[in-house]
């Protein structure tokens, strides 16, 4: 489909990522994103939280495996997709509509946590459940790390010109 809406969430995991595989092996990884919107009350001179939205979120294939083998319950994320309306019939039987977000981009923010990044290589698939990535989440102000890659490694063999000379610098 073309003409869905593209917007950017920012908002925290409800859940760690549900990866499954549906019929014929593609991974499909589907998550909650809860962002709060807050607003200044100069009366007050204090921050108000306005009411809570979830986005129910889908991502397919290896960015699917990606996703469930980086992000955690709890980490703050910023997100970019489509806004996408799905019919379906509820247990009653009465006709329900789900607004859905199918996930372009993902990742965790970096204002309250730090991430290293290892490259994956196309195709190869990742280690899911297999626990030798070296990550580690702990809550609060974020401390999301995954140690299998220092800053020097993780580019290293890429031919992606891209990174070679940002705009601007």
């Amino acid at each position: 489909m073309s003409g869905e809406p593209v917007i950017t969430v920012v908002g925290n995991l409800t859940a760690d990522p549900e990866l499954r595989f549906i019929g014929d092996g593609t991974p499909v990884a589907n998550f909650t994103i809860a962002s709060t919107p807050r607003t200044f009350n100069r009366q007050n001179n204090s921050w108000d939280d306005g009411e809570t939205i979830f986005f129910r979120c889908s991502v397919w294939r290896d960015y699917a495996e990606n996703v469930a083998d980086s992000l955690h319950k709890g980490m703050q994320v910023i997100c970019t997709g489509k806004l996408t309306v799905r019919g379906f019939t509820d247990n009653s039987g009465a006709q329900r509509t789900s607004i859905e977000l199918k996930v372009d981009e993902i990742g965790p923010s970096l204002r309250f946590a730090r991430a290293n990044i290892e490259k994956v290589s196309r195709g190869s698939g990742s280690n899911y459940g297999s626990g030798s990535s070296g990550q580690s989440y702990g809550g609060g102000q974020g401390s999301w790390s995954n140690s299998s890659a220092t800053a020097g490694e993780v580019w290293e063999g890429s031919s992606s010109s891209q990174f070679d000379n940002p705009p601007g610098f």
